[in-house]
């Protein structure tokens, strides 16, 4: 299917003194899984209510295939909604729940009950039009509402947070249910959730926001990853962020950085950094070895604590300069080699280790030669 490009240019929306969005710059292209990715008041909703049309801009464009929808109201752009709570009318069935958008087309009935089939089978809901939504169950309640969007044809899904009322066993099937339908369909989605997992498991790109910014954005790889800063390295997934002093970028291309006494090489991130800095590195970068191991990037530590969560086991280590990180190792069915109060060398690979300026810290180039 072709078209369903989002642009949204300098977006701004106010509520009296209060900015939610605040110059918003995006452009999706058509047919991608799009996730506004950020906790609750950071301005994902707001921005979705505007492409919708619920909410007017203070400031900015708002482009559907390259024309302006700022004066445009919601039931005249080519957009459909999925909300959280799905609203569906619990006196209508499923199959008059779905087919109720098309009541103001001028269209055959033939013609609506076909589209209503097609519906109902891209969701797996064939068999089960006489219901009513209180006979189903709630993933079932949320394909009823995904087909009445689809069966409009709208060149964007917007959906907000759709997912939030299911439990996490059912939430985790239908996110790779709702990536393969969007696959299908071939249409824009623009999803909205402050579920880290939702956002990178399903998305094409997503966009970090907060407090009414875009803070990155990029594919699900890139932003967990290569975090632009120490918001999305803190927010997404977990992340061991460290206060630092670095040294300004060797002649290898890395950065030096300082934790207390202990020197470490940096390979990722803002390497040519001086002054105070944050380190970061994923738990599952952490490696544990038998204390007293030598070589680069190894720090003496203490494990105070040892949590099983099934598929892995997090340990938390307290390293010897003081700072706290969480190491993540895989359950491979055995008995783990390290029990709280175990003395480890930590071994935190250059090439995982990612400084984050802060703005204490200057670049190299910005010193005086």
């Amino acid at each position: 299917m072709s078209g369903g490009q989002v642009q949204l240019v300098d977006l701004v929306k106010s509520f009296g003194e209060v900015t939610a969005v605040d110059g918003v710059t995006l452009d999706v292209p058509g047919g991608e899984f799009f996730s506004l990715l950020g906790p609750s008041g950071c301005g994902k909703t707001t921005t979705l209510r505007l492409i919708a049309g619920f909410e007017q801009p203070t400031e900015g464009r708002i482009l559907l295939d390259g024309q302006d929808m700022v004066q445009t109201p919601p039931h005249r752009r080519n957009v459909n909604t999925v909300f959280q709570n799905y609203a569906l009318f619990p006196f209508l069935s499923v199959q008059d729940n779905v087919s109720f958008g098309l009541r103001y087309k001028d269209m055959p009935k033939q013609e609506v009950k076909r589209r209503v089939a097609d519906a109902l089978a891209l969701v797996r809901l064939e068999g089960m039009g006489k219901r009513r939504p209180s006979q189903l169950s709630g993933g079932q309640q949320q394909r009823v509402a995904l087909a009445r969007a689809l069966v409009l044809g709208p060149a964007v899904l917007l959906l907000d947070e759709p997912l939030g009322a299911l439990d996490a066993k059912l939430r985790k099937a239908l996110q790779i249910e709702l990536k393969a339908l969007q696959e299908t369909v071939g249409i824009t989605f623009i999803y909205v959730t402050h579920d880290q997992e939702e956002a990178l498991t399903m998305s094409d790109r997503i966009a970090v926001m907060s407090n009414g910014r875009v803070e990155q954005v990029g594919s699900p790889s890139e932003v967990y990853e290569e975090p632009a800063n120490a918001y999305v390295a803190d927010f997404l997934g977990v992340s061991n962020l460290m206060a630092a002093q670095a040294d300004g970028r060797t002649s290898e291309g890395r950065c030096r950085v300082r934790l207390g006494q202990f020197e470490l090489a940096a390979a990722r991130g803002h390497t040519d950094a001086r002054g105070e800095v944050k380190v970061t590195i994923r738990p599952e970068r952490v490696q544990l070895e038998a204390f007293g191991s030598s070589g680069e990037n190894r720090l003496p530590g203490m494990v105070q604590r040892v949590v099983y969560v099934g598929s892995t086991v997090q340990l938390i280590v307290t390293l010897a300069p003081g700072q706290t990180l969480q190491a993540s190792v895989q359950n491979q069915g055995g008995a783990l080699a390290f029990d709280q109060g175990t003395p480890v060398s930590v071994f935190l690979p250059s090439d995982a280790l990612r400084v984050l300026r802060s703005e204490g810290s200057e670049l190299d180039g910005d010193l005086p030669q």
